[in-house]
């Protein structure tokens, strides 16, 4: 055969995860950067599966949403600061909410080709120690400085300096395209697609509760690394209940008649990092690990947002999946009942309760509520922007792997920019 004949894909295995507790922006983490979070992650997972070795990982490919200027490089500087070989290649990859599982499916690509063995995907993201940038009249106006070719041309250009020029550009949640937060995008969405308030406080009371749950079982025992003294995910409410969310007030589509979104069906502003080890079978087998799951399928999705929410339309910033799950389902010949465990990242529970909705409309069986979201989400984790994907994969790889049986697992990740991630677990 031809060494430039194409080699059949390799299967790739989900090892296990870390992460850092999930924490509320300004809170425990409030000084703590996307490189320390993400190295205390990524410690953890070499530690558990023994990575520290010269060539023990092939790569590390992770990413950020909230960047400084001195994380353009935060993959690889990670690695430097951590226990792994500082040998080991590393790169940022970037897709807002979609980041971590696209660094998944990034080092998957690689495995499945006999690229590398094994590798490291993840990501990290801090709403607290946030970039602020510099005015943009201000920054104009050094840059003519810098451009200047005397002294008193400089001088010209610096003195046209006000004292409003030295406000900072802070970083907006909001879409370029349309001025509007990811909330307020949310919340047209939700009067689209009239989902209801008492469904979104159901989802998020759930969403607690079996988190909780979860903790108390001791799912996590091997998924969390203590990281400035918290245990467990800051977020977590364990005693939430509908009729305790209904008491809140609406913070999202105030300007529309019944507004239904609150702090408490919403996910709040969080700082975090997560990690997740894959591998082929063969460098699993050799290291005598056996798999959680295999990723056995992926797929992306953009919509246009601008002429969904902005004109009313159906498609939303937050509903690729919409789409992407029906294409990634039709290509590997499955529908939704063939899945034991679904995982819809909560980024608000109208975005779950409007994604579902969404897929019947497309043809899909309805999701058994008891497999959605089976350890909690997001509303009751948090959100740190990029680490999320990777939470999301090991969690579900250790569910999978808890029942002790075959068994497959969909992921559904909504991203900024009207995007949408998704992707297939399989257990054999």
């Amino acid at each position: 055969m031809s060494p430039l004949a194409a080699q059949p894909a390799r299967r790739v295995a989900v090892i296990g995860g870390a992460r850092v507790p999930f924490a509320r922006s300004d809170g425990p983490y409030a000084t703590a950067s996307n490189q320390e979070m993400l190295t205390a992650a990524l410690d953890g997972l070499a530690v558990r599966y023994g990575l520290q070795e010269p060539g023990a990982v092939g790569e590390f490919v992770a990413g950020a949403v909230l960047k400084h200027s001195r994380d353009f490089n935060l993959a690889r500087e990670t690695v430097l600061g951590s226990a792994l070989d500082p040998r080991t290649p590393a790169y940022d990859i970037q897709q807002a909410c979609g980041t971590g599982l696209q660094a998944v499916i990034a080092a998957a690509n690689k495995i499945a080709l006999g690229q590398t063995e094994s590798a490291i995907a993840g990501g990290a993201d801090t709403a607290s120690d946030a970039p602020l940038g510099v005015n943009d009249r201000l920054r104009r106006i050094l840059l003519e400085a810098r451009r200047a070719k005397s002294l008193g041309g400089r001088a010209k250009a610096l003195a046209r300096i006000r004292p409003g020029h030295l406000v900072p550009d802070i970083p907006r949640n909001a879409e370029p395209r349309t001025g509007l937060s990811m909330g307020e995008h949310a919340a047209v969405t939700a009067r689209v697609w009239g989902v209801a308030r008492e469904a979104q406080d159901e989802l998020a009371a759930t969403s607690h509760q079996r988190l909780a749950a979860a903790y108390e079982r001791g799912l996590f025992q091997d998924l969390v690394v203590p990281f400035r003294g918290l245990a467990r995910d800051q977020n977590l409410r364990p005693g939430s209940t509908v009729e305790k969310l209904a008491t809140l007030k609406p913070v999202f589509g105030l300007s529309g008649a019944e507004p239904t979104m609150t702090a408490g069906n919403s996910t709040p502003l969080t700082d975090g990092a997560a990690t997740v080890l894959l591998a082929s079978e063969e460098w699993a087998e050799a290291r005598g690990l056996e798999p959680l799951a295999y990723l056995t399928a992926y797929e992306t999705a953009a919509v246009d947002f601008v002429g969904g929410d902005a004109a009313g339309g159906e498609d939303g910033l937050l509903m690729a999946p919409a789409y992407a799950v029906p294409r990634m389902l039709e290509r590997a010949g499955l529908g939704i009942e063939d899945f034991d465990l679904v995982e819809i990242h909560e980024a608000f529970a109208s975005q779950v309760l409007a994604t579902l909705a969404a897929w019947e409309k497309r043809g899909l069986a309805p999701v058994d509520r008891a497999r959605l979201n089976a350890a909690g989400s997001s509303l009751a984790t948090g959100h740190p922007f990029a680490a999320t994907g990777a939470r999301v994969v090991a969690t579900l790889a250790t569910l999978l792997a808890e029942r002790e049986g075959p068994g497959r697992g969909l992921i559904s990740v909504c991203a900024a920019g009207g995007q949408g991630v998704t992707a297939i677990l399989e257990r054999t």
